[in-house]
């Protein structure tokens, strides 16, 4: 798996990373027995050594789904994936381009259509029967009503939801953001004629989602402020909404971002996670494909776009990793485009394809936007919580926290090793004193490969009378990735 570096050096200039111990004297941290992420840099105090964060990109698999029917075209975009019990939903925009006069226009009108999966892997589209095309309604299209151009929906988890509002969805309508309602995730109707939300440009995947930890409904959608950017708004009905607010960003963004993405992660809802379309404009020299496009559309040849990566803890400040989370790759594969490399809203937790080994994160991108007949969406997989890591080579490194309160009496950590490396845990005081009993000199090395491998120490991995009370965790790392931790 490849992965871009960022050094403790670099992590400096972050308020939230402190490679020193200037944490010391803050409030702790409560986590319960929460599962935490590195995806961001609230929980870390002190870096030593050669120890340093790292994200990971995700592994190239199949393709998912090729949109090749005749509503579908090249330009089908904005996907949704989700699961729903034993079924996993796919939505995303009907539409394609052909060049008329050297321009781009559209060949069809644009459409809302559906795919379902068993196991998030092999997609199917079923011939629902609702909408009519071309004279016929044997087609997988839900909607061709107002708003087809970035229909986004989901599955709402207020449990005080209507259950004829069980779905929810965002449509652009003019110049704001208009409601739809669904029973069961395939029948549509408006809710809100009006616009909801009239502050941004909408011309793009607008999301929203019922935020369990807070109580409310989350909307992220697109404006400008020196270029694309990120807007967000709350609301507790779905249909009064509070006056958007731009994202605030550690370390600034250095690109545009098209798309957010933004989701609670399953595991660990406390964090958001995003996984924004950064435009990257006019990077010379072109390439052959962008030569191409360039005779039709300048921009088409000239701007790219990748997928980017942020994380947040209160969904308003957001910690902006700079490097791709998936690149555009060889260019033989054609990716480098403008609107290639379009991140789904959405990820799904699917079967390895290796035998008895752990499941694994399931995130998809678009290729093939703009030309030929058809474009279509690639898988590609991350181990569980695999975003980011704390890492450091034979060499070692460590990472102490700030001071948290955890509820539990075992640790368990998601991690991985080499066959020389390890992982050794100690817990201390709030003041940085290793307590009695749980140094690192107690704790017997960690090595292998875990989703959840319990910590131990000489006496055994009891700490329950540590409960409760301020404590730090002091992690030390040789040749070994941690990607997450939690108290049970």
């Amino acid at each position: 798996m490849d992965t871009a570096y960022i050094t403790c050096v670099a992590l400096t200039t972050l308020p939230l990373l402190l490679c020193a111990t200037g944490a010391q004297g803050r409030e702790p941290i409560d986590i319960g027995s929460r599962l935490e992420l590195f995806v961001e840099d609230s929980l870390v105090d002190e870096v030593s050594g050669d120890a340093e964060l790292v994200l990971h990109r995700p592994v190239e698999r199949e393709v998912a789904i090729v949109h090749d029917r005749p509503w579908e075209g090249n330009a089908s975009l904005y996907h949704t994936i989700f699961r729903d019990g034993d079924l996993y939903r796919m939505y995303y925009r009907g539409s394609g381009y052909q060049i008329v006069d050297g321009g781009l226009a559209f060949r069809h009108k644009q459409v809302v259509c559906y795919a379902e999966s068993d196991d998030g892997i092999h997609w199917r589209k079923p011939n629902l029967g609702i909408v009519q095309f071309d004279g016929s309604t044997q087609n997988n299209i839900i909607w061709d009503g107002v708003g087809c151009h970035c229909f986004v929906p989901f599955k709402d988890a207020n449990p005080a939801c209507k259950p004829q509002e069980k779905y929810k969805a965002f449509g652009q309508h003019g110049a704001g953001l208009i409601t739809y309602k669904s029973a069961d995730g395939i029948h549509w109707s408006i809710m809100s004629k009006e616009p909801v939300i009239t502050e941004g440009a909408f011309d793009s995947q607008n999301l929203a989602f019922w935020d369990t930890v807070r109580g409310e409904y989350r909307d992220y959608h697109r404006g400008f402020r020196e270029g694309r950017d990120i807007l967000t708004c709350t609301s507790k009905d779905f249909v009064h909404w509070t006056k958007p607010q731009w994202l605030s960003y550690t370390p600034d963004r250095t690109t545009e971002l098209y798309t957010n993405q933004i989701i609670p992660y399953d595991r660990a809802p406390h964090i958001f996670l995003g996984f924004p379309t950064r435009y990257v404009p006019a990077r010379y020299p072109i390439t052959e494909i962008g030569e191409q496009l360039a005779g039709v559309t300048k921009r088409l040849g000239t701007d790219y776009s990748d997928g980017g990566f942020i994380a947040s803890r209160d969904g308003n400040t957001f910690k902006v990793w700079q490097e791709a989370f998936i690149r555009p790759g060889p260019e033989p594969m054609g990716r480098w485009v403008y609107g290639d490399n379009y991140q789904n809203w959405g990820i799904l937790q699917t079967a390895s394809d290796i035998p008895g080994a752990p499941d694994e994160l399931s995130v998809y991108a678009s290729e093939g936007y703009w030309r030929g007949d058809s474009n279509q969406l690639r898988r590609y997989t991350l181990r569980i919580d695999g975003f980011v890591s704390l890492n450091a080579p034979l060499s070692g490194g460590e990472v102490v926290t700030r001071p948290i309160v955890f509820n539990g009496s075992a640790l368990v950590v998601n991690f991985a090793t080499s066959a020389a490396g390890s992982l050794r845990v100690e817990l201390q005081s709030a003041d940085g004193a290793a307590l009695p009993g749980l140094s690192l000199e107690d704790c017997p090395v960690l090595f292998g490969d875990r989703i959840e491998g319990e910590v131990r120490w000489a006496g055994g991995g009891d700490i329950s009378a540590h409960a409760g009370k301020p404590v730090r965790l002091r992690f030390a790392l040789k040749d070994a990735d941690l990607y997450s931790f939690r108290f049970r």
